[in-house]
């Protein structure tokens, strides 16, 4: 068994673009289970139902939920108190990692870090897991920590130190929705055809959050 792990930023990328109908195609094709935390589940489907605005998508999110298409750690028998007592150890560590001066920076939301409790609890029970999520900061900060505190200095335009615990945030393994609409292209799910597609589904994804360059796009153009 194997599982996917959706962020809320790669489902609402999904969802601003018409590309949702992706996901249950994926689903079936993966031969594993698609997540999302309850973190996640309202930022996207229980906070926006009552936004009219954002209801639609909401609505549809909630269908991919209800058909199963999607799941909640439950399905695996995850305990909701183990998976919320690492997501507060997960957003202690992350929102005391960079600090400017005497004061720690906010790095990330209750949701990203659900997301990796969920996927350590995965990988603890040996189960193949991967983390769909669009947003830069977590995954420098898993990936390459260091480089944070450029990142951090270029956005406050102050000298930032890095202070935290790395080891923590070590071993997770991402994708963006960039890379399951690229997945996708390449299996033959999306309903429309012609040369400009793929192009236009990744600039599509980059414009609705995915932090993906125009380099990556043009090299996965090329693939």
């Amino acid at each position: 068994m194997k599982a996917l792990i959706f962020d809320s930023g790669a489902l609402i990328n999904l969802s601003m673009n018409g590309l949702l109908y992706l996901v249950e195609s994926l689903r079936k094709d993966f031969k594993g289970k698609f997540l999302i935390t309850k973190e996640v589940k309202n930022e996207v489907i229980d906070r926006p139902k009552g936004i009219p605005r954002f209801e639609l998508g909401a609505l549809s999110i909630e269908g991919l939920l209800k058909d199963g298409i999607i799941e909640m750690p439950e399905s695996f028998e995850i305990d909701s108190k183990s998976l919320d007592k690492k997501t507060d150890e997960f957003m202690s560590n992350a929102n005391h990692f960079v600090k400017v001066e005497s004061r720690w920076i906010s790095l990330v939301s209750s949701a990203e870090m659900s997301c990796l409790a969920l996927s350590s609890e995965l990988s603890e029970r040996d189960i193949e897991n991967v983390i769909s999520i669009d947003e830069r900061t977590t995954r420098i900060l898993c990936e390459d920590p260091r480089q944070l505190e450029k990142l951090m200095s270029e956005r406050l335009h102050q000298r930032v130190e890095i202070a935290g615990d790395i080891k923590i945030f070590l071993n997770f393994r991402f994708i963006r929705s960039a890379e399951l609409v690229f997945a996708a292209y390449k299996k033959g799910f999306v309903k429309i055809t012609g040369s400009k597609v793929l192009e236009a589904l990744l600039y599509a994804t980059k414009f609705k959050g995915c932090a993906i360059s125009y380099d990556e796009i043009e090299e996965m153009k090329k693939l």
